[in-house]
């Protein structure tokens, strides 16, 4: 077992496969060091986690759906660096999209939940540069979607 995967048994998360894209794109692309990973939805053991923050679903419910992206995000990275997560350097960005009314100003806190997953997962490696932004609907009404940046070794 990996060091990364280790921490994260630590904190009772075992990295799922890697999920399949949903529509004409892969799911991540390695360049030189750099690994480009498409947006991942949120998505838990019972399926989408779906609502609009700001009226069907509370910052908590927000946070819990961040940090499922980021877990999905590293299922991505695993299998972009052929399973040896440890290759990771760093993270470098994410972008994470708030499936939010237009009054719902809090979707920093929301995408707090997968910049604070990082950090306790993967310490200084998991520091990033971030946007969070509110998007009016996203795929399948999910409450978050995140993509991701990370340099590898």
């Amino acid at each position: 077992m990996s060091k990364i995967e280790e921490k994260l048994a630590q904190m009772d998360v075992t990295l799922p496969d890697a999920p399949a894209p949903a529509a004409n794109y892969v799911p991540y692309v390695v360049t030189g060091n750099m690994v480009y990973v498409s947006g991942q939805i949120s998505q838990g053991p019972q399926g989408n986690m779906l609502g609009k923050l700001g009226e069907t679903a509370s910052i908590e419910d927000g946070v819990a759906a961040a940090r499922a992206c980021a877990i999905s995000l590293l299922a991505q990275l695993k299998a972009a660096c052929g399973g040896d997560i440890d290759r990771l350097v760093r993270v470098i960005k994410l972008t994470g999209f708030v499936n939010s009314t237009s009054g719902f100003t809090d979707q920093p806190k929301v995408i707090n939940g997968a910049s604070d997953f990082l950090v306790a997962a993967l310490g200084d490696k998991g520091r990033h540069a971030r946007s969070a932004v509110s998007a009016a609907s996203l795929p399948l009404g999910v409450m978050v979607e995140i993509e991701a940046i990370f340099e590898i070794a």
